[in-house]
């Protein structure tokens, strides 16, 4: 090696940012264990690198003994002397040795490294940069197809993969298509940075609708509950502390431009956006709207709400193999039990001193299970 070797690592501390330093130090370390290989030698080897010239010493490191036929990792103290003259016996002592071919040797293996550190380095800054951007949107094309069904997704420096379990359903994906999708996690592997994208996310809706509607990117209107069956529909609740903002029309837009962007990026998913209130009564009510609700009876205790809604409402509210409620039950985390008006008035009416029997059973039941306790 010489000065040229040493300038090229100069260049590559500036453009690639790999401490020059650590670099040669790495080379060092790497070359005691080539040389050992090579030369089939189990000393205690050191190697250094001249900072200045880029020379390669080798030195074997031995112990003085005042022997006349020293062993392999020893060194007699007459000899010594010549290369330390104030040398002391049982001091070890750094030798340099000269083994054939190893400048050539050492070249070879501190290009490998060298070469090693910067895909090293490259894929460390490529993480880095994509591990950022987790959990946030992103747009890229896609490249091919797996036999797994897998989608190779190009993200300019790096590839992402849309897997099988992060895709929608029934949504078909060709070669060349530009897509959005939801960082759902970068991984850091031996091959570089395995990022895992999304189709299905709920964060997907969330950045999505951040990115169509300055209010709630600005934070003025706030997200508070998303539910969602990817492909199919979609529930989201939003709130606005300031009374003179409307949430939901912030998010729908003039004449439904801003959601209907959304849903063309969801290939026609339907959304519902439902204003948020503290009162559950009032949030569940709209949580299941198209349907309209008549009367909602809160459990506190057992987060339950029973809901009442008119005979031909009832369907409506329940959705197409429940998918309504079901949604509302996840935007608002209550337990919807949903009965129409005709079950309700019809219910037998309970007794109130049968009532005050239960409550009173119901109340020594618990009893005695705190004692069991």
């Amino acid at each position: 090696m010489n000065k040229e070797f040493l300038q090229a690592l100069e260049e590559i501390q500036k453009e690639k940012g790999i401490n020059k330093e650590e670099l040669i130090e790495a080379i060092e370390t790497a070359l005691i264990s080539t040389y050992k290989k090579h030369y089939g030698s189990e000393e205690n080897i050191k190697i250094t690198i001249d900072r200045d010239t880029g020379d390669v010493k080798v030195y074997s490191i031995r112990q003085v003994v005042d022997e006349t036929h020293p062993l392999e990792d020893e060194i007699s103290i007459l000899q010594a002397k010549k290369i330390k003259p104030d040398v002391e016996l049982d001091e070890f002592l750094e030798v340099e040795i000269n083994p054939k071919d190893f400048g050539r040797i050492a070249a070879q293996n501190a290009k490998q490294l060298v070469i090693q550190r910067i895909k090293e380095s490259e894929r460390n800054i490529i993480y880095d940069e994509f591990y950022q951007k987790q959990d946030e949107l992103i747009t890229g094309i896609i490249q091919r197809k797996e036999s797994n069904n897998n989608i190779i997704v190009d993200l300019g420096k790096t590839d992402g993969v849309l897997n099988v379990a992060n895709q929608i359903k029934g949504e078909h994906y060709y070669q060349g298509m530009r897509i959005k999708a939801y960082v759902a996690e970068v991984r850091k592997t031996t091959k570089g940075p395995h990022i895992i994208l999304s189709r299905n996310h709920i964060g997907l809706l969330r950045r999505l609708f951040e990115l169509e509607v300055p209010e709630i990117y600005s934070g003025v209107v706030e997200i508070k509950a998303i539910a969602r069956e990817a492909g199919s529909r979609a529930k989201i609740s939003v709130y606005a502390e300031d009374e003179n903002i409307d949430p939901v029309g912030s998010c729908v837009g003039a004449r439904g431009l801003r959601v209907q962007n959304i849903v063309n990026e969801l290939n026609g998913e339907k959304i519902d956006i439902i204003k948020w209130d503290k009162d559950p009564v009032v949030y569940i009510s709209s949580a299941l709207s198209p349907a309209e609700v008549l009367k909602v009876d809160i459990d506190e205790e057992n987060k339950v709400a029973h809901v009442v809604v008119a005979d031909d409402q009832l369907s409506l509210a329940i959705g197409k193999e429940g998918q309504n409620v079901r949604l509302a039950a996840k935007l608002t985390g209550w337990k919807i039990d949903i009965k129409n008006k005709s079950e309700d008035e019809n219910a037998p009416a309970v007794d109130p001193d049968i009532q005050k029997e239960k409550d009173l059973l119901d109340s020594l039941v618990d009893e005695i299970n705190n004692l069991a306790q």
